[in-house]
This record gives structure tokens, sequence and C-alpha cells, in this order.
């Protein structure tokens, strides 16, 4: 039965609070009035640069050549099929024109560096015995008539751009759009406004003739956001439903209405203070919200359970409310500490939109503390819970334990205690077998973020299908002095590490001006197979150069492009890759050249995937560390810090092991929610640890004070597990995959970490405590 201690007494706090309680509700009524009007700013926050990190050594040089590199950066590709017939149909190549044109207006593209058969930079080169000659692939001069269709399909053959610009089979074709990363205004690409575009030149095309299929970055995100809305609809279900089990277990609406609301004002409080700070949402950050509403239903489930209690025991709508903030004041506070700053320890990974999530997170976990450890309780002061609920709540706390919590309460003698610790240590020891596993970033071909039969990664597929060249494209940059990039001492290099990129597994091909050269010496020479070699001879190799495409090499030819195409950007490939670039710039004696990682879309997965190993576990010390020292801080006992932490690192190494087991990489999208676990799972074990040693002070034996703690707080923390684990399962029947991934991590540890809490928790109390202690 709850305590009853004298409502004279409380903390400072407890009477600046209690004892002006309209004032409260007015200065959070403000409060939430003027943040619930920033949502009117709330804006998607999107962006290739916030995705990489920043100060990695392969970043650094990508943005440092970024400029050079030209369409190798961020990039888009919408490839133009067509459904009967080859391309070299007249019909085809009108549309093809109309939307390379179309393309060209959309806000954001990089109009110079825009590629198609139809763009002026698309040339052809041939040797005739009066020497070199060439031209756009598409001449003036084309009419649409079938001779100048055979003049077409010869440019482009001439023109190398098979397999890359124009599919091997001739049915499709390549627009390749780079973009920029500010618009002509100054302003942040808008991914959601660049992909809306790009479905409507989809929409307006696509004919019983036409297929169109896109991919790039840019697409991705802009799927993903509109993958929003979806999110906001599992919000509400998930929601609804944990509403529905709140009112199942308090038998009280109002106060079930209460607690849900105040979570939610918590939601409208960090999104509120996000968009005043100047930050907006992006795809992966769009679930915290949800989360902050988990972890303030969790707490508000507490005070409700604690308010009943002392309404239970004859305290009045007031005292009752004040008596449940005194008693949780102290441990959830300490619970909600742990979160806010854990979350915020994700800031040390130098990935912004992961120190953005960072922000957020520990931003919504603070409002959780104002709106329901403090406005819940003041609330329910007044509403108070319903009699009858309340009444039903003592009968229960009078009568004889049930069969369930009887059973739980055993954890705490020394027979099942030995079983608990022991299965524990045989799942730990598993768990952290088959944790070893785990990689580090994408384990699937396309976008790991979408589902498998996405329209998004069927068009990736159908690139990957039909052209030579895949959408997975690493850059080598090779830095010479000024002038040298066309040496043959530095083209001789080039030429030997593409041989050995080519001889590395995962890699289709490479590219670089050493390729160029050679045609060209071979051009020279009559066409001639025999003279495709370098030449020695610095006036050929200037010759040779003077054509290199445009973003092959930079203005003063101190920095040369070798571009590698993959097979795929699964972790393994990209480690092969770069290892055996480094490998190289190792064993041999390159001088004054530099073959330095990296561009393209690869290469910044490569330094992502690079920065997410390191950080791994240097963030879960650094949650770990904050929530002990907050546990020895509230508590001051070796015991607690040991009893709440062991059931949270089980949690974590178990959920380490189901996501290798599941096929799914530690990547942006994953490591927060290791971290957001170990949040979310220490208010359990808090709120069970602080009951637990209430009634061990009043002199209660350990099983009959954990029966006491299961029979009120545990009670809670069971239907809070289970209600959260409920509403968020909901998210793995979600559109995106990385939602339902998510989905069934959170449901996993939300569970999991309610059943550690419960089981393991008094397990070790048992073998640990010595006799008298607390």
């Amino acid at each position: 039965m709850p305590e009853t201690t004298s409502i004279a007494h409380g903390t400072l706090l407890e009477k600046l609070v209690f004892g002006n309680r309209r004032l409260v509700l007015v200065v959070f009524a403000l409060i939430s009035a003027f943040l619930g009007f920033q949502l009117s700013g709330l804006r998607s926050d999107a962006g290739f640069e916030k995705m990489i990190p920043a100060q990695h050594p392969y970043v650094t040089k990508f943005l440092e050549h970024r400029d050079a590199l030209g369409g190798l950066a961020n990039t888009v590709r919408i490839v133009v099929a067509a459904k009967e017939g080859t391309i070299l149909d007249a019909e085809y190549l009108e549309t093809l024109r109309l939307i390379t044109d179309d393309v060209f207006y959309i806000e954001g593209v990089d109009r110079g560096n825009l590629r198609s058969i139809w763009t002026p930079n698309m040339r052809w080169m041939a040797v005739t015995a009066e020497g070199f000659t060439g031209g756009p692939v598409i001449p003036r001069s084309y009419d649409g008539s079938p001779e100048s269709l055979v003049g077409v399909e010869q440019n482009i053959r001439r023109s190398n751009q098979v397999g890359i610009l124009v599919a091997n089979d001739f049915k499709s074709s390549i627009i390749q759009a780079p973009l920029v990363a500010v618009n002509s205004k100054g302003e942040p690409l808008d991914y959601r406004a660049f992909s809306q575009a790009l479905e409507e030149i989809r929409e307006k095309y696509s004919s019983d003739k036409i297929s169109i299929h896109i991919t790039g970055f840019a697409k991705l995100v802009g799927d993903l956001i509109d993958g929003v809305i979806v999110i906001a609809i599992f919000f509400v279900v998930a929601l609804g439903i944990m509403g529905g089990l709140l009112v199942m277990y308090t038998r009280c609406l109002r106060s079930t209405f209460l607690g849900l609301g105040c979570s939610v004002v918590a939601v409208i409080w960090q999104l509120g203070l996000l968009t005043s700070l100047g930050f907006g949402l992006d795809p992966y950050s769009v679930l915290v919200p949800f989360l902050i509403f988990a972890i303030g239903a969790s707490h508000a489930i507490q005070i409700i359970n604690a308010t009943m209690l002392q309404q239970a025991g004859g305290a009045s709508r007031a005292d009752a409310a004040r008596l449940a903030f005194r008693n949780l004041a102290a441990p959830g506070s300490t619970a909600l500490l742990s979160d806010s700053i854990g979350f915020l320890t994700l800031i040390v990974i130098p990935i912004a939109v992961i120190g953005e999530l960072a922000i957020a997170a520990g931003l919504g976990v603070a409002m959780v503390l104002l709106t329901n450890l403090i406005l819940l309780p003041v609330l329910l002061s007044y509403a108070g819970v319903d009699q009858n609920a309340a009444e039903r709540a003592r009968v229960k706390q009078s009568g004889e334990p049930s069969a369930l919590w009887a059973f739980i309460a055993g954890f705490a003698e020394t027979g099942r205690a030995r079983v608990a610790v022991s299965v524990a240590v045989c799942l730990a020891i598993f768990g952290g077998w088959k944790s070893l596993d785990l990689e580090i970033g994408d384990l699937d071909k396309g976008a790991p973020e979408l589902r498998e039969n996405s329209r998004y990664n069927r068009d990736v597929a159908f690139l990957t299908e039909n052209y030579s060249t895949s959408t997975d494209v690493l850059v080598v940059m090779t830095e010479t002095p000024p002038e040298g990039c066309v040496h043959y001492e530095t083209l001789a290099l080039m030429d030997k590490l593409q041989w050995q990129l080519e001889n590395t597994p995962g890699v289709q091909g490479t590219i670089s001006i050493s390729d160029v050269a050679k045609l060209g010496t071979q051009g020279f020479n009559e066409g001639n197979l025999k003279w495709r070699a370098l030449n020695r001879n610095q006036l050929v190799a200037n010759a040779t150069l003077s054509r290199a495409p445009a973003g092959f090499i930079n203005t003063d030819c101190s920095m040369a492009v070798m571009v590698v195409f993959l097979e795929d950007h699964k972790a393994q490939t990209l480690k092969d890759v770069t290892g055996a670039v480094e490998t190289f710039n190792a064993s041999f004696e390159t001088g004054d050249v530099n073959f330095a990682l990296a561009a393209g879309n690869a290469g910044v997965e490569a330094a992502t995937n690079d920065v997410i190993g390191s950080a791994q576990y240097q963030i879960l010390a650094l949650v770990y560390g904050v929530v002990a020292i907050l546990i020895l801080i509230t508590f001051r006992s070796f015991t607690a810090l040991v009893v709440i932490l062991l059931p949270l690192a089980l949690t974590s190494v178990l959920g380490q092991a189901l996501m290798a087991t599941l096929g799914m990489g530690v990547k942006v999208a994953t490591l927060p929610v290791i971290a957001l676990g170990v949040g979310i799972g220490v208010d359990y074990g808090i709120y069970i640890y602080d009951r637990l040693r209430f009634y061990l002070n009043q002199g209660m034996e350990l099983s009959a004070a954990y029966l006491s703690a299961v029979r009120t707080t545990g009670h809670a923390v069971a239907f809070t597990g289970l209600a959260l684990a409920v509403g968020v399962a909901t998210w793995i029947f979600a559109p995106t995959k990385f939602q339902a991934d998510m989905g069934l991590m959170l449901t996993f540890m939300f569970l999991w970490n309610m059943i550690g809490a419960l089981t393991l928790l008094p397990a070790l109390m048992r073998l640990l405590r010595r006799e008298g202690s607390n």
C-alpha cells in the first residue's frame, strides 16, 4: 500500500509547484500556445551534406575537389526507356529531348554539367584518313529521317557511351543531372520539391511507349520524405493503440486523456523548439517525436498509477497527486536526465543528421521532464483518478497476488535468481558470439532504407541490369603538382592502379584519362590496336588528352579523376576497394603523385562506414557512462548500478545479435536506435529499484519487498513495456524498410528491457545484496 507521509513535508520544488498550481497551468498554457504556433514553420530539412561525415579525410578531399568533379558528386540519373523497339526512333528521341529540356530547368540542377545524348557536351571522336574528327552525338543536321538515325547510332557507338549513358541493348538512355548544394537564390536544395519535379516529369512523359526510371541520392531522400505522411499515420495508430490499452489498465478515461495529452504536449514543445532554433525534420529524425511520445507515456503511466494508489489509500485528489510527485520526482528525473544526456552523446558522431537527431531527442526528453513530471501531477491534482478505478486498485492491492505477479516475485528468491542469472549469462555469451557477425554499413543492393520492391529499388535494378556501369561509383582523385596529371609517370601509375582495382572483388570496371591517352595514341596511328598504349613522348600525351572529357581533369591539371564502378555498395565491397587503393599508395613509389580517396556515392558511404564503425562502441560507452553516473548520484549504491545496468547491457548485446541475424548493418539509420534503446530501457529499472528500495527501508525482507514493488510500480512497468511494444510493432508494416526495421528493433528493446527489469534485476539483487543493506 502507498506510504502515508505527511503532506506538510516536501521539497522546495514540490512546494513551488503545488503551492502555485494555477500559475503553473497558465505558464504551461502560454508556452504551449507559443511553441504550437512555431510548428507552422516546421519544415523538412534533408541534405546531402548532412548525411556525410564532413571531417573525414575522404570527405575532406571530396569537398576540396568538388567543383572540379562536376557530375561525379551528388547526381541523379533519369533513365528513359523505350518499351518497344530501340532509342533509334524519331519519336523516342524527341521525347528524350523534351525531358532533357525539362530537367535542365529544374531548380537545383547543375546545368553546365547536365548530360544526355542531346546535350552539347556529349561528343564523339573518330580517326579518319584526314586525322581526328568528331562532333555532338546528335548533330544540328539531325531531322529524324532514317538516314539521320543511322548517323546518330554511329555517333553513339563512337562516343564510347554504350553501357554508360546508353543501354547495352539500345533500348534506353540516361539523362545524368548533377546537383548543386544551393540554388540560384542561395537557398539549400529542397529535396522534396526536387523529387516532386522529377515525379511530374515521370507522370508527364510515361506512356505505353515510354517508361522512366530515376535513381540518385536526391530521389531517395525525396521518396523518404514522401513517406513521412505514412509515418504520421502510423504515429496516430500507435497513439490509438496505446490509449486503448491505457484505458484498459487504468479504467479511467480522464487520467488516460491527461497522460497521453501531456505526452503530446511534450512532442509539440520539442518540435516547436526545434523550429525556433532553426532545425527541421529529416527522414531519419522524423521517428524521434514518436520516441518522445513513448517515453512520455511511460512516465505518465507511473504518475497515474502512483496517484491511483494514493487515492485508493484514502488521500484526496490534490494530496494523492502531490504524494505521487514526491515519490517519483527523484527516480523520474534521474531516468529522464539519463535519457536526455545519453541521447546528446550522439553529437560526438561527426555526421550532421545524427547530431540533429541527438539534439531533437535530448530536447524532447527534457520537455517530458516538464510536461509529465510537473504538468501531469498538477492536472491530476484537480481531475484526480476515477474513484471506481481507485477502488478497484485498492481491492487488487489488498487481495492475494495473482499467479503472474507471484511468479515474477519469485525471481527475488535464491533458487530462481540463480537460474535467471545463469540464463542471462548464456544469452550474453550467445549474443556476444552472434554479434561478431554484425557488419558496418549497407548489406543489400539498392537503397536499404526502402523495401526491395519499392519503385526506387526497381529503378536501380533496371539500370544495373541494362548498363555496364552501376549506380555505385567510387572516385579516386589523382593529385599531382600543377600540369603533372598528364605526365607519363602519372598516367602509368593510374594505369597500374586501374589494373589492381579491376582485379579486386566487387569492381565492374574503371575509367580514367589513362584510358583516354591510350585511345588517343591508337587514333594517331590509324586506329591500330597495337598502339593502344601510353606514349612516353610528352607532346604526344598532351595531344591525346587535349579533348579529355569534362570533369576528368581540373583547370590546372593538378588533379585527375579515376572512376571506379562497383557491383554494389555493400560494406565489404567498399572495404575491399578502399583497401586496395590505400595498399597501392603504401606499396608503390608514387613520388609527387597521391591517389586520394574518395568521392562518388560509394566513396562517401565508405567514409560514413568508417566513422560509424569507430563511433559504435564509443557511443555505447558514453551512454552507459552517463547513466551510471546519474544512478550513483541518485541512489549512492554500487548494487543499484549493477542491477540496473546489467539488464540494459544484455538487451544491447541481444539487440546487436538480432541485427546480425536479420542482416541489418550498423549505419546512420540504425546506430542511434542502439543508443536510444538504452535510454528508454533505463526508466524501467530505475522505477522498480526505487520502489524496491522503499519497501526494503521499511524493514521488509527482499522477496516480500519485491512482491510489493511488482504489485505497484512493476505492474505499471509491465504494462508500459507491452503497450509501447504493441504500438511500435505497427511500424513493421510501414512501406519504408528502415522504419520497419526500427519498429522491429524498438519492439524487441521495449519488451526485453521490460523483461530484464522485472526478472533479472531482482535476481541480481538477491545474489549481490548483503542482508541489512539497501
